[in-house]
């Protein structure tokens, strides 16, 4: 473990489970399907960087217009708007092809945006808009790696999103190669407990860092994630249906039969 500064989500509960935080200039994936939280908690660790921290911060979608993030901000009480005309903030609205451009090359655009701001924090919604640029996975690879690249070059803590369809049960097949390139890799997922569904959130990977290997459940609130306690007696939970946690005892009585 390092005692290196983190760059901390602003989140107690979830920076207690990566020794208080992410490591500065890293690259950090989270992926989960539709509606696991993963735009909500990208947006959370912009606000709280600008506003606890004094991070400025910068957010590219290629999915959403700036208006849509104002919007789903404000649900939370996060005012972007207001932060983007003091300017601590900026949203930029892009495509794929434009974005590794402008970060590709020192003197891009986006890279001045970043020096003259200052950023921090980088929010990239979404990854999974660049695996359509190149059918060759080798070539996919490559591309992922050179605007991943790039925004370590700028010294930026980046959190960048991916979707996986998945709802419940195996995950569906991988097809970039990014979770082998980032730094952290955080898996969001439903998940069936008691006949109801939770969110769950686990830590796959996180390089040059120790960090909590539990499943932790989490909700979506009026204030943003809220990370709460480990899911206890369950095993299973990842898989998208839980199921009670038997003891080696009770597993060899089960297998064997009582004697």
């Amino acid at each position: 473990m390092t005692s290196e500064k983190r760059v901390s989500f602003g989140i107690k509960s979830l920076d207690s489970m990566i020794c208080g935080g992410l490591l500065p200039g890293s690259a950090n994936l989270l992926e989960g399907a539709p509606g696991t939280g993963k735009t909500t908690l990208g947006m959370q660790f912009i606000y709280n960087g600008i506003t606890k921290f004094n991070e400025p911060g910068l957010i590219i979608t290629f999915e959403e217009f700036p208006q849509q993030y104002y919007h789903d901000a404000m649900q939370f009480g996060w005012d972007f708007k207001k932060l983007e005309g003091e300017g601590k903030l900026k949203i930029l609205f892009s495509d794929p092809e434009t974005a590794l451009t402008e970060f590709d090359k020192p003197t891009g655009e986006f890279v001045k945006m970043v020096e003259e701001m200052g950023v921090k924090r980088v929010l990239v919604d979404s990854m999974t808009h660049f695996e359509p640029m190149a059918q060759n996975p080798y070539e996919r690879r490559d591309i992922e790696r050179r605007f991943i690249n790039a925004l370590k070059r700028e010294g930026v803590t980046s959190i960048l999103l991916r979707e996986n369809d998945s709802l419940l049960g195996n995950l569906s097949q991988i097809t970039s190669k990014i979770p082998f390139i980032v730094d952290t890799y955080v898996l969001l997922r439903y998940v069936e407990v008691d006949s109801a569904i939770a969110k769950a959130l686990c830590f796959l990977k996180m390089r040059g860092s120790d960090h909590q290997k539990e499943i932790r459940c989490y909700k979506i609130t009026p204030k943003g994630i809220e990370v709460e306690s480990k899911f206890s007696g369950k095993d299973g939970v990842m898989s998208g249906i839980s199921h009670s946690a038997v003891s080696p005892q009770e597993a060899f009585m089960k297998a064997f039969g009582k004697k």
